[in-house]
């Protein structure tokens, strides 16, 4: 009863509340004087430690994340747990739109074979890269994005933006990648079936890096899986939180997301709530 008049006090008088509700004001006011309980103690400090954690990720958490977040806790609470201090918080991941894909196949250029077949493990780092190409809506008009993952620790090893969508965005994501990771002899490089990847440039890049190409069946998101989950997350966790900016703030926001956030601090359910960085260290180190 008392928590019901205290909750409504701003709408309803407590006077009132107590008179409609058959209480004493006295008992009520005996009731906000009580010491606090164990648990509306720790209540308070999981409700500060939720709202740190949801503002440090930039409100893109729901409650099973900020739930992974806080293992530093001695007692991890329930998911139902975080999921109710968050709503009484008025704490709320944001809802993504639906990012653009780009792919074109309607060409006659080369199809490589899907080496892959929906198989999204990779034994160590360098061996199969997964790639894909989209489009930001910017105040400028288009700004394209070119990715390549590790598969391993779903790093973004590549990436590339570009006013226009042509082979050369997708080459600059891969020049990224070759030079900054030692990629393992015949290494897979998997994608859609875009143009792009099937142009005579892109493939002479690939046999000149030893890599085996690979491409979805036509039509068929789910054969690439791994890239398109990574643009949702972009689009939900970046793009969805921002209103629409110029073609140059956006690049660097999109920069800094895959440097400073995603690679490097984002945990990842694949890799058992880690970041991809943090995954690939403690593989050497276990090595």
């Amino acid at each position: 009863m008392y928590e019901l008049i205290h909750a409504e006090r701003a709408n309803i008088a407590v006077t009132r509340a107590c008179r409609v509700l058959g209480v004493s004001r006295s008992g009520y006011y005996q009731w906000l004087q009580r010491e606090p309980s164990a648990r509306a103690i720790d209540d308070a400090i999981l409700a500060a430690e939720i709202t740190e954690v949801f503002h440090e990720h930039g409100g893109r958490y729901g409650a099973p994340r900020v739930r992974r977040a806080l293992g530093t806790r001695k007692t991890r609470p329930s998911k139902k747990r975080v999921a109710r201090v968050m709503r009484d918080l008025g704490l709320r991941a944001h809802t993504p739109r639906r990012y653009r894909k780009t792919t074109d196949s309607r060409h006659t250029q080369r199809i490589a074979p899907n080496l892959l077949e929906r198989n999204f493990e990779a034994p160590a780092p360098n061996q199969v890269l997964v790639g894909d190409i989209t489009y930001i809506a910017t105040t400028d008009g288009w700004l394209y994005l070119a990715v390549l993952l590790d598969l391993y620790s779903r790093r973004v090893v590549g990436w590339a933006m570009s006013d226009h969508i042509d082979t050369e965005l997708a080459l600059a994501a891969l020049r990224m990648a070759a030079s900054t990771r030692p990629l393992a002899p015949n290494w897979i490089h998997h994608t859609d079936r875009d143009c792009r990847y099937g142009s005579d440039d892109y493939l002479a890049a690939l046999k000149q890096l030893c890599a085996r190409p690979s491409m979805s069946r036509k039509a068929d998101c789910w054969d690439n899986a791994v890239s398109e989950s990574f643009f949702a997350t972009l689009e939900k966790e970046l793009l969805a939180l921002q209103p629409m900016q110029s073609r140059s703030a956006t690049r660097q926001h999109v920069a800094d997301y895959i440097d400073n956030y995603y690679n490097l601090i984002r945990p990842h359910s694949h890799l058992d709530y880690i970041s991809p960085i943090a995954f690939e260290t403690n593989a050497t180190n276990l090595n």
